[in-house]
């Protein structure tokens, strides 16, 4: 009788061992699955005359700002635009349609077109303000790190509308959540792949007004949506 005892007790044990590695594999899958979302984002290929560089746009977490961004690059509206502020050991900026002239003292000062709208991925309309602004998104706490892009503004609220940022040093006193300063710069993506590109644009030599003196032009910038 032991022996029968012993043989439904090793079996039981046996099921339970059974449906706990099944769960252990259910999480493992979901944790491949977390992963798997987390890179479905879509890419900006930036096509420059410094080369290229992918940037990974984070739509899941900030979908306002990254679909502003998505939308200005699938319609050409950085099409030969160039880095009009580059500062070494700071960051490299881009976006400004005066920009185009690279000697235009207005680089630096431009947006999109007033009123102009584009769709979120949940299907939704944002409307641009009557300056081509776009509500702040001040969410997902990511830090202004090295690589990262973020949305530059005037200083003031909802001021972001089409120029942005690479971070080549660690900002930590621009991000939204940091109180040392006044400014809010929400991350919304990441260089993955073409640092190098990045940092021989930081290496440019500029004028006393930061400006390449050697035009870094962006051809295009092509959005890669994940399948």
């Amino acid at each position: 009788r032991r022996c029968r005892r012993c043989e439904k007790l090793s079996g039981r044990m046996m099921r339970f061992a059974a449906a706990f590695s099944l769960v252990r594999a259910s999480q493992g899958l979901l944790g491949r699955r977390g992963l798997a979302m987390a890179a479905a984002n879509p890419l900006a290929r930036f096509k420059t005359s410094q080369g290229n560089f992918d940037v990974e746009l984070f739509m899941d977490k900030l979908p306002i700002t990254a679909s502003n961004f998505a939308d200005l690059s699938k319609k050409g509206y950085y099409d030969g635009l160039t880095f009009h502020r580059v500062i070494r050991g700071f960051m490299c900026q881009f976006g400004c349609p005066y920009s185009k002239d690279p000697t235009s003292p207005r680089a630096g000062t431009g947006g999109p077109e007033a009123g102009s709208s584009y769709t979120l991925p949940d299907g939704s309309s944002i409307t641009r303000d009557g300056s081509g602004n776009i509500p702040d998104e001040l969410v997902g706490e990511f830090s202004n790190e090295v690589g990262t892009i973020s949305m530059a503004n005037t200083g003031m609220p909802n001021s972001g509308g089409s120029q942005i940022f690479i971070n080549t040093k660690h900002n930590y006193f621009l991000d939204y959540f940091d109180n040392s300063t006044p400014s809010k710069h929400p991350v919304f993506g990441k260089v993955v792949d073409g640092m190098d590109v990045v940092q021989a644009i930081e290496a440019v030599k500029t004028n006393s007004r930061d400006k390449p003196v050697k035009p870094v032009v962006v051809e295009t910038i092509e959005i890669i949506e994940s399948e």
